[in-house]
């Protein structure tokens, strides 16, 4: 019940935001002193670096007014104001996820396949977002994940950041001998382990299409126990679940970065978010990243997806000053200024980016290249279930439960097959 009212209020809360934000937009088009567009933010911790943007976009567009909008809960405030036909100007909104792509079938957003801008963007990026043939969305970052690592540690024992497999589970032995955890694993926050269990079913596979192969695209509990690639998979979970530290099964999100950040653990799988975090606890050793080990050298992979990634709406008043501020968005003076703050990888050429030997740099040389991948909920319905069946097989080890949770999960989605 409590639940249930909470959801309530979110809704409540995100209409009545939803009817106040639209209100604003219609005093400031009436105005007639200069067209004003809508921004729909939501990355929030990047807010004053938007608006820092915009502000060189307005000295060189004296016409147009960029209206940044920063809301909680962000996401439902979104959801509510589309399906309502209240669609902003500009959004920055989650190309992989199920909602983006529906929206784009139904016409919510402007067809961008043919604007120059978007040839800004390198290694055909915006093609990975592609809904039935066309581009709907400009992705000018990237989130990655993979492994933070204590490099002094590392060199230290004598570790290099492994290429394979074996490698892995060498380095991982090795630390265990030194009396040090191998892994801050969060237990109590299922979602941060997301990454390790698509990528490695992605490495043992072959890549993202062989894994929905297997797992959304397979028949009807076509999953099995003694699949080879499934006995794999369970390889690569057990590494983790047997090699974390001390009372992992109880540790949140912010516990997994203390133990990493203060050298309890030597390894933590996440993403470039958690870089941040990490560097608050103002570690006393280098933090490096390394990608996840396939079976032969040359094969490791990240995953990530857009992250500051823009739509158009179809229907909005303004789309020729609302394409100027995209294309503006994608030129290296916006994104350099964008990236200088962030440090996520960005998908804009002519941005100068650190080198490998940065903090992100064995996860962020690696985007947009073949060796990253989309996130595999791309061709889901939904993902919640799919990390918490993965935390319950850390927090258990039954086999035969995860292929039977995987089999609940995906049968549905199998319908559409």
């Amino acid at each position: 019940m409590k639940g249930w009212l909470k959801k309530a209020a979110l809704i409540g809360a995100a209409i009545v935001t939803a009817v106040s934000l639209s209100a604003c937009g219609k005093q400031d088009s009436n105005s007639g002193k200069k067209v004003t567009i809508e921004y729909f933010n939501q990355k929030k911790e990047m807010s004053s670096t938007l608006k820092s943007i915009i502000k060189d976009f307005e000295k060189k567009n004296p016409d147009i007014h960029v209206k940044e909008v920063d809301v909680p809960n962000a996401g439902t405030v979104l959801k509510t104001r589309i399906l309502s036909g209240d669609v902003p100007d500009v959004i920055n909104i989650y190309p992989q996820n199920i909602d983006f792509q529906e929206w784009a079938k139904a016409g919510y957003f402007e067809d961008m396949t043919h604007a120059p801008y978007i040839k800004n963007i390198k290694n055909n990026y915006a093609d990975s977002f592609k809904v039935n043939g066309k581009i709907y969305n400009a992705p000018l970052s990237a989130n990655v994940y993979g492994f933070f690592y204590n490099a002094t540690e590392f060199k230290k024992l004598g570790i290099k950041p492994p290429k394979t497999w074996y490698q892995f589970k060498q380095a991982v032995k090795k630390i265990k001998a030194s009396g040090k955890a191998p892994f801050a694993v969060a237990g109590t926050e299922p979602w941060t382990l997301n990454g390790y269990h698509q990528l490695s079913l992605a490495t043992v596979t072959g890549g993202a299409k062989q894994a929905n192969k297997l797992l959304r695209f397979s028949a009807p509990n076509g999953i099995k126990v003694n699949n080879p690639y499934i006995q794999k998979d369970f390889t690569r979970l057990n590494l983790l679940r047997e090699n974390a530290q001390n009372n992992w099964r109880g540790a949140s999100y912010n516990d997994a970065v203390v133990s990493f950040a203060n050298g309890q653990s030597l390894i933590m799988p996440n993403g470039s978010w958690a870089l941040p975090m990490i560097n608050q606890q103002k570690p006393k050793f280098e933090v490096r990243t390394f990608a996840f080990p396939a079976a032969k050298a040359g094969h490791e992979m990240t995953v990530g997806s857009g992250d500051l990634a823009l739509s158009i709406s179809s229907k909005s008043k303004h789309k020729k000053a609302a394409e100027k501020f995209v294309a503006y968005m994608t030129t290296p003076a916006a994104m350099q200024k964008y990236y200088d703050v962030d440090g996520s990888p960005v998908a804009v050429k002519g941005v100068k980016q650190k080198g490998f030997d940065s903090q992100l740099g064995g996860l962020s040389s690696l985007a947009f290249t073949k060796h990253d991948m989309v996130w595999l909920a791309q061709d889901w319905t939904s993902e919640n279930d799919f990390f918490n069946l993965t935390a319950s097989y850390l927090m258990t080890g039954n086999e035969q439960q995860m292929v039977n949770d995987m089999n609940t999960f995906f049968n549905p989605m199998k319908a559409s097959n």
